[in-house]
């Protein structure tokens, strides 16, 4: 009984929870929807108020619009009207215009038939003026135009003749001051160094008991010398000297260095002859490297073949009438080099070229070429420009000068080699060329004098007035200047002037 009531109080103690609990629920359900629909109805109406408002606002932006393309248009209808309107006018003042065309056509064609009426007049009196002209002149119009046309082409041939002449002077005295002025310029920014050699050299010695032992037993020690230099070695009575001949300076060098080592050292014997001139050799050609490499570096020239430079280098034991060829390249260098930065050339080209010019001289091999034609083929084997080749080639005529650097160095070469003191002749070669060149114009009819002046530099020829002409003078001078050229041999240039003057002598007694 007592677990049936248990069980009893339970059940209704379930049923009586489920029921509370469920109205709870239901009361709470209720509460939720009713607060959502206000939420939903809230909801509802802020949607509808901001669709309203974007609504106004799409119809105020849309009025907006609308109420601009309006005006735009009203304002395009606006600048149509006054397009129309200028239309207007310029077409009422092109109608002005044509009619002011039209009359001005009238009259113009009435001038043109007044100036046509004229012309006919003018035309009627100069007919009359030529008829009254040709019956006065006796001379038909066409015949006076002809003689008119021949007066007027004979006055203007003679006064362009004049002024042509005019002309030519004045371009001829100009032409002449420029080229003295480049000339001088460039000798006076040049200096100059002398240098003389001769055939022979002087070899000192302390005393003539070294003759003894230079000459060795039956001569043998000279002999040996003598073969291994190709110097002639004179030993005479000459106190405390022995004298080197030969005509290589480079030759002569080797002999003098090779007797002062000889004769320092005290043993001379044909072996240590042989040795020594051996080793005089050896040193011999590397200083005549060192002196063309130390050249090239004075003169700023660079990519110098090192044949070329060894060239350059004998140069310096080379003379040519008594100066030094070395001396005398450095100069015609640097006058090269001034002249054409002077006429707006190249002056590192020009002085290349300069200093290369008689490199044709100082060959290892003789050859019969001239030394222009010589140089100019060494040039060209090692790899110089053509221009500086044909310079070399060119400087005393043998070919074509075919560039503006050629006739620069043919001068330059004149003009160090032509200078006062710059070299030397033998007083008997000297004497004998100025008899040459004087007896060589006596030689021609109606020549009474002649005389060879500043020093073989001119020839003055005095010729006889009643059996020479100006004309054949002037053929005298150039045939003379031309067998000069040719058969004869003189550094720089003769200049031959021919003097023809007529002397009439009375004598009042």
């Amino acid at each position: 009984m007592i677990l049936v009531g248990v069980l009893g109080g339970l059940v209704v103690g379930f049923a009586g929870a489920w029921f509370i609990t469920n109205n709870l629920l239901k009361s709470r359900k209720e509460g939720i929807l009713s607060e959502a629909m206000k939420e939903g109805e809230t909801i509802k109406e802020k949607k509808i108020l901001q669709a309203k408002e974007r609504f106004l606002e799409l119809k105020s932006q849309h009025e907006k619009e609308v109420h601009e393309r309006n005006n735009k248009v009203k304002q395009g209808e606006d600048r149509i009207r006054n397009k129309e309107k200028e239309l207007s006018q310029q077409s009422e003042q092109l109608k002005k215009k044509e009619k002011e065309v039209e009359s001005q056509k009238d009259n113009l064609t009435k001038l043109q038939e007044v100036t046509q009426k004229k012309q006919q007049d003018l035309e009627k009196n100069h007919q009359k003026s030529v008829s009254l002209l040709e019956d006065i002149s006796k001379m038909s119009a066409a015949q006076a135009k002809e003689a008119l046309m021949a007066q007027l082409k004979e006055d203007a041939r003679n006064a362009a003749a004049g002024q042509i002449q005019a002309i030519v002077d004045e371009a001829k005295v100009k032409a002449n001051q420029e080229a003295k002025k480049i000339v001088i310029q460039t000798i006076q920014r040049t200096a100059v160094e002398h240098a003389v050699e001769n055939s022979v050299s002087v070899f000192n010695i302390e005393n003539d008991e070294v003759k003894g032992r230079i000459i060795g037993r039956e001569g043998r020690n000279i002999r040996a010398l003598e073969a291994a230099t190709g110097v002639e070695i004179i030993v005479d009575d000459t106190p405390e000297a022995i004298v080197l001949s030969c005509f290589d300076p480079v030759r002569r060098e080797i002999a003098r260095l090779s007797l002062h080592q000889l004769v320092t050292d005290g043993r001379i014997h044909p072996a240590r002859v042989e040795e020594v001139v051996a080793k005089v050799k050896k040193n011999i050609e590397e200083e005549i490297m060192e002196v063309g490499k130390r050249t090239c570096i004075d003169l700023g020239i660079h990519g110098l073949n090192s044949e070329l430079i060894r060239m350059v280098g004998r140069m310096k034991y080379r003379s040519s009438y008594g100066q030094n060829l070395l001396q005398h390249s450095r100069e015609v260098a640097n006058l090269c080099a001034t002249m054409a930065s002077e006429l707006g050339l190249n002056p590192k080209a020009a002085k290349r070229a300069g200093l290369l010019h008689d490199i044709g001289k100082v060959p290892d091999d003789e050859s019969e070429l001239p030394h222009a034609i010589l140089g100019m083929k060494l040039a060209e084997k090692y790899g110089e420009k053509p221009d500086v080749c044909n310079a070399i080639g060119a400087h005393h005529d043998e070919v074509e000068m075919k560039f503006m650097l050629s006739p620069i160095v043919q001068i330059c070469d004149a003009i160090s080699g032509a200078r006062p003191g710059a070299r030397r002749e033998v007083v008997e070669a000297y004497i004998q060329r100025l008899r040459d060149l004087e007896n060589m114009a006596m030689e021609y009819p109606g020549v009474s004098k002649s005389f060879a002046i500043q020093a073989g530099r001119e020839l003055r020829v005095m010729v006889e007035a009643d059996k020479v002409s100006d004309d054949q003078s002037d053929a005298l001078a150039l045939s003379l200047a031309s067998r000069i050229e040719t058969e004869m041999t003189y550094p720089g240039q003769v200049r031959v002037t021919v003097i023809r003057e007529k002397r009439a002598v009375g004598v009042a007694r």
